[in-house]
């Protein structure tokens, strides 16, 4: 079992001078303990339900680019991308560019998006569920084209490219891996189905990751897809350095058997203070998971 630590909040330490020097910290712990993925949001507005919407918030794919100068091994990405915020054949060659300046380390995660407050605020299309849906798709569509060997037309609905050169390509073979977040029963994890290499899933319970699981696998028996090849990720809701240890390590073997290789967890104290903890305590046992 994997650990991925996902960096939500940026209001600790309160200076804003010191942002960089937390983060940067921060993230060298969790590679030299051997954190095998680091992610930051997809959002301009810190999100309501946690915190106050002026609670300080950095642009996530400048945030990886600063961390790819200063990790050699982790996985960098967004958890996920809000899919109306970055024209596709433009986030496919940001992702580019962070795979290439990280050595081969980018993952694309994406999503519908959802944050209307935020978009409003700054001028983002604000378009019904069903349309940000479709946009998934054919943005989904637009990257994988663009990190193939057609670097001719894309005409859909919502997105028509004459070109899609991506030059140089990506250094991950064959490609980033793309990966979908979100639980949506008849449209996240069908689109999972048919184009992604990962899922994310709330750990809101093992009961509810069983369930969403095996929709997972009706759509892909429906498309013609390997269950098996998709990777299966979690979003603990549960933080291990809450004296709730065993009970995380107990969860986090039954998610295993359930066949998931990664689960990410949020700090919920000084992002440093946290990441240490995770080094000391966690890392070692949940490598022995799985």
């Amino acid at each position: 079992m994997k650990l991925g630590l996902h960096y939500w909040n940026f209001s600790t330490p309160a200076d804003p001078a010191l942002i960089a020097p937390t983060l940067a910290q921060t993230a060298r712990i969790a590679e030299q303990a051997g954190i095998a993925s680091f992610s930051v949001m997809d959002h301009y507005f810190q999100m309501e339900h946690i915190g106050r919407a002026e609670e300080p918030m950095l642009e996530g794919y400048t945030t990886l680019g600063y961390l790819a100068a200063l990790t050699e091994r982790m996985t960098l990405g967004l958890m996920v991308t809000g899919v109306m915020y970055r024209h596709p054949g433009l986030l496919a060659k940001i992702v580019t560019t962070l795979d290439v300046l990280s050595g081969g380390r980018a993952r694309l995660g994406l999503g519908a998006s959802w944050y209307e407050r935020e978009q409003r605020a700054l001028g983002v299309p604000v378009v019904p569920v069903g349309e940000r849906f479709e946009r998934l798709e054919e943005t989904l569509q637009i990257c994988l084209q663009m990190w193939s060997e057609d670097d001719g037309p894309y005409q859909g609905r919502h997105y028509q490219l004459d070109e899609t050169i991506c030059v140089p390509a990506p250094l991950s073979s064959p490609r980033p891996p793309i990966l979908i977040g979100g639980g949506g029963e008849q449209k996240t994890l069908r689109l999972v189905a048919q184009y992604a290499d990962a899922c994310n899933l709330f750990g809101t319970s093992v009961e509810e990751v069983t369930h969403k699981l095996e929709v997972l696998r009706a759509h892909c028996a429906e498309v013609g897809r390997d269950y098996e090849a998709v990777e299966k990720t979690v979003m603990a809701s549960r933080r291990p350095a809450l004296g709730e240890l065993d009970t995380f390590l107990a969860e986090a073997e039954q998610l295993a058997k359930l066949g998931v290789t990664e689960i990410q967890v949020t700090p919920d104290r000084h992002p440093v203070e946290f990441a240490e903890q995770l080094a000391e305590r966690v890392v070692p046992r949940l490598a022995t998971i799985g």
